[in-house]
């Protein structure tokens, strides 16, 4: 396994910094007892009463489903680590857990759902719009583009191979359009949008700003649909998200150019800008770059932060679903913050370095990831192979910065 090989490189092995209680999201005392506040409730309280040993010999954590310990594990420096055990049974609780409720997630350009299971985890559903083998037409802006479930997942994995560790879980999933979403669903407006094709199929389109119309239906064969399932993160009341405008945002017109276009020396005035003129965040960035450009996402306009951890901490790389859409060209265009600032990690550098080897190609890699998703093959081959095109690429941008 060229995988197990890679995470057990010593460069997947640098400790992070000793993590004390002020540098967890949420304080819990492992031996307390956390229940449902009521039987219809999906709000966990804890029980200061509860025992701290259950009867069977377990700690009261250990009883906690696999999603309420992926948030309480969160802390400054990872979203998880990296010899996680509690991944594999998270990604298959995702895969398989009994979907009791189904309702449209408001906001966002296109339809996505918000799915609940019986153990009160909940996950971001994204249904596939077009085939493994369909390429975004050259002729569409990015901000029209389609968003793929199998750009969720495998911008999951990817992320992961990189060390960055800053997108949430992500499973494949074939759901029941019947009996996962229309039959359970709470929600009047997207009940509506149900149909019968022509075919013979079950449809529906929900609403929203892109690609929510008879024209644009999601239909099943006859009611089973791929989609991406995405462990969410903690509630916003509980766990303070802030929302950062990127420097390096386009500008969602289709003739106007941003400033980062069209000022060579736009890095300067950004290196003097909070949050970009101390610690990390300009080099965290420039991480979030690099991925980018590697899946092709051009539609990174804004990142997010946990508020509790202040600017000292790392960039959540959620809604990757506009990856992976090209495999024939590269846009060099994302790389901007890396080529105008000349700045990268050291660690980020020696393993995109390693990823570049012949034992640790970064195609082979990832296929051997994504093999294990129950929707396998996630990517097409030509995808895999644009991977290690780009990476070069990026390696070379690095290359003309270390000659300057």
């Amino acid at each position: 396994s060229k995988l197990a090989a890679l995470f057990k490189h010593p460069l997947y092995n640098i400790p992070v910094p000793k993590v004390t209680e002020k540098d967890k999201l949420f304080i819990i005392n492992p031996m307390e007892k956390f229940s449902l506040r009521n039987s219809g409730s999906d709000e966990w309280v804890s029980s200061s009463k509860a025992e701290t040993l259950l009867p069977t010999g377990k700690t009261a954590y250990d009883t906690y489903p696999a999603w309420l310990k992926f948030h309480i594990g969160i802390n400054r420096y990872e979203l998880y680590p990296r010899q996680d055990p509690l991944l594999p049974t998270l990604l298959r609780d995702l895969a398989t857990q009994r979907i009791i409720s189904s309702v449209q997630k408001s906001g966002g350009t296109q339809l996505k759902l918000i799915m609940r299971f019986p153990n009160y985890g909940q996950a971001l559903f994204k249904p596939m719009k077009q085939t493994r083998d369909q390429e975004t037409p050259v002729d569409f802006f990015y901000f029209s583009d389609f968003e793929r479930h199998n750009a969720e997942i495998a911008a999951f994995h990817l992320d992961r191979i990189l060390d960055f560790r800053r997108i949430p879980p992500v499973s494949g999933r074939l759901v029941n359009i019947t009996k996962e979403i229309r039959d359970i669903t709470t929600d009047r407006k997207l009940a509506k949008t149900f149909f019968i094709s022509p075919a013979g199929n079950i449809c529906f389109y929900g609403e929203c700003s892109y690609y929510c119309s008879t024209e644009h239906a999601l239909c099943g064969k006859p009611d089973q649909l791929e989609g991406s399932m995405a462990a969410l993160l903690p509630d916003k009341a509980l766990a303070k998200r802030r929302s950062w405008r990127s420097p390096w945002r386009r500008s969602y017109h289709k003739s106007k150019k941003a400033e980062w276009e069209l000022n060579p020396n736009y890095c300067a005035q950004v290196r003097e800008t909070p949050p970009y003129d101390r610690g990390h965040r300009l080099l965290d960035l420039i991480d979030m770059t690099i991925l980018d450009f590697l899946m092709g996402n051009m539609d990174r306009h804004h990142y997010e932060t946990f508020e509790k951890f202040g600017n000292d901490t790392f960039l959540l790389h959620l809604d990757n679903g506009r990856g992976f859409g090209t495999h024939s060209r590269d846009e060099p265009t994302i790389l901007a913050p890396l080529q105008q600032c000349c700045r990268i990690k050291k660690s980020t550098y020696l393993r995109l370095q390693l990823l570049a080897t012949r034992p640790y190609r970064l195609s082979d890699v990832l296929r051997e990831a994504l093999a294990t998703d129950p929707l396998a093959p996630v990517l097409a081959e030509p995808h895999l192979r644009a991977l290690d095109r780009r990476l070069g690429k990026v390696l070379v941008a690095v290359g003309h910065c270390l000659a300057r």
